[in-house]
């Protein structure tokens, strides 16, 4: 039972059978005339060594942490770029497939960029109602789970570039050109 008791709280048997052993050990160096209740001494017990032990093992985990100094491990890996890469990516390649080139094109500068609806209006060429039922529809079917789109000629490198260059250079001509599906090879 204190083994069982002791595996529940510290998750691993090799530990719970040292503490059960430390415990009677400790058990039996005291004078036992002064318990009471032996099972609910040697239970506290046992619970006691549990927690004292838990809490020994996080402060090594944080003594250890501090000491490996992780910064220093990845300064010379520059992660800055992978994460945010490989989530544009995947949104990209959700809105290539799920959504027509102007769908596409005015739900990205309307939600992306943060356009109004008189500049997507002048942009599309397409009355602002027009456009707000597009965003509507863009919405709709991004939460769908169906396919429309195939992806086959979507190339995540460009986009990449045209929304790095029109976020840094206020140039959207690019952004604009991968929206419609041109390539810029072109």
């Amino acid at each position: 039972m204190l083994q069982a008791l002791a595996y529940r709280m510290v998750g691993c048997m090799h530990d719970a059978e040292d503490i059960v052993q430390d415990t009677f050990l400790k058990y039996l160096t005291i004078d036992q005339s002064k318990i009471e209740n032996t099972k609910a001494y040697l239970i506290k017990s046992v619970t006691n060594n549990c927690l004292n032990h838990l809490n020994s093992f996080k402060q090594k985990k944080k003594d250890y942490l501090e000491s490996v100094k992780m910064p220093d491990l990845f300064e010379k890996i520059d992660f800055s770029h992978m994460d945010i890469k490989h989530e544009i990516s995947a949104a990209m390649q959700v809105l290539h497939k799920k959504l027509g080139p102007l769908e596409r094109g005015i739900f990205l500068l309307r939600e992306g960029f943060d356009f109004e609806y008189d500049e997507l209006q002048k942009i599309f060429d397409k009355k602002k109602d027009h456009c707000r039922q597009l965003v509507s529809r863009a919405k709709e079917k991004l939460a769908k789970e169906t396919e429309r789109f195939s992806a086959s000629t979507f190339d995540v490198e460009k986009y990449l570039e045209a929304i790095n260059k029109a976020s840094k250079e206020g140039n959207f001509d690019d952004l604009m050109d991968q929206i419609r599906g041109k390539d810029l090879s072109e």
